[in-house]
């Protein structure tokens, strides 16, 4: 009886009202990032989010010093803090430079790359619906994209190399997750991206005002509060009511690009991010209809 009150049990409405918030804070620390613009480096500027976002980890300290971890961790840690603060950095850059809609839809593609990642270097089996869902999510990207009908900028190869590295960044945490908490993981994580982002920031520095450290700062804040209410939502709901919501992301960032920084509605952005958004989700559900493990993040996962 006592393990039968100790069990959480499902509350998908309050799974999605959490995702919502999500999806309205993690649209607005894209909207912040857009509005800063060029004036900063694209590296010191995620420098900044998040070496002030380690002020929001103080309350990590204390069980990150109390875990032992081996040498094979630390290097695991390391590895995965460079490579995220490679993708945060080029994140950034796309934000300043491609439409809002553009770098949401983009970033779906990083749970795609996940799952192949989890098939080549983790064993996992690529069964006929993962690769099914991984060439949609590839016609999403190529829709987006269209070469030979729209120029492809810096900023959208940016977002490529960005999903790429960010999927890269949460098979390791995957792989830490299984062997410490969530805590440790989380704290280790803005430790070696501020140190990973530290010398390409002080390569470009320019010395920032107090307005251009406002904006970082409600950047971090917003990305953290984002984080936790994302872990609220999946800790009541299912991964497979909650992901569907983050349809709702795009339709803001849409919204967001075109009433406040002038930025038309590309009907293709929104079809290929719907494509990609569409695989994703099923490859979660069919996962989750087979009670196997899931490895792949939600797309909100793979924010800054």
């Amino acid at each position: 009886m006592a393990d039968m009150m100790e069990t959480p049990q499902p509350r998908p409405v309050l799974g999605v009202f959490w995702m919502v918030i999500t999806g309205f804070l993690f649209v607005g620390v894209t909207a912040m990032v857009k509005y800063l613009g060029t004036d900063i480096p694209a590296s010191q500027a995620a420098f900044l989010r998040y070496a002030i976002g380690l002020l929001f980890m103080i309350p990590l300290l204390r069980p990150i010093m109390n875990v032992r971890l081996s040498r094979r961790q630390w290097g695991l840690f390391a590895l995965r803090g460079m490579a995220h603060a490679i993708g945060v950095a080029l994140w950034f850059f796309a934000m300043a430079r491609i439409p809002i809609a553009d770098v949401t839809a983009m970033n779906y593609m990083s749970p795609i790359y996940v799952t192949l990642g989890a098939a080549l270097f983790l064993g996992e089996k690529l069964a006929l619906r993962r690769i099914l869902a991984v060439i949609a999510a590839l016609l999403g990207a190529l829709i987006i994209l269209r070469p030979g009908f729209r120029e492809i900028g810096p900023g959208h190869l940016a977002m490529l190399g960005t999903a790429v590295v960010f999927g890269a960044s949460y098979l390791l945490a995957k792989m830490l997750t299984d062997e410490t908490n969530a805590a440790v993981v989380v704290g280790m994580l803005s430790f070696w991206v501020t140190l990973g982002l530290a010398p390409m920031a002080a390569a470009v520095w320019v010395t920032p005002d107090f307005h251009a450290l406002l904006v970082l700062s409600g950047v971090a804040l917003l990305a953290t509060v984002g984080h936790y209410t994302m872990t609220l939502a999946f800790s009541v709901a299912p991964v497979t009511v909650t992901q569907p919501v983050t349809f709702l992301q795009l339709v803001w960032a849409v919204t967001l690009g075109a009433l406040v920084f002038g930025e038309g509605v590309d009907p293709w952005v929104v079809a290929g991010g719907l494509v990609i958004l569409g695989s994703v989700t099923f490859i979660t559900w069919r996962e989750a209809v087979l009670r196997r493990r899931v490895l792949t993040p939600p797309p909100l996962a793979t924010k800054v």
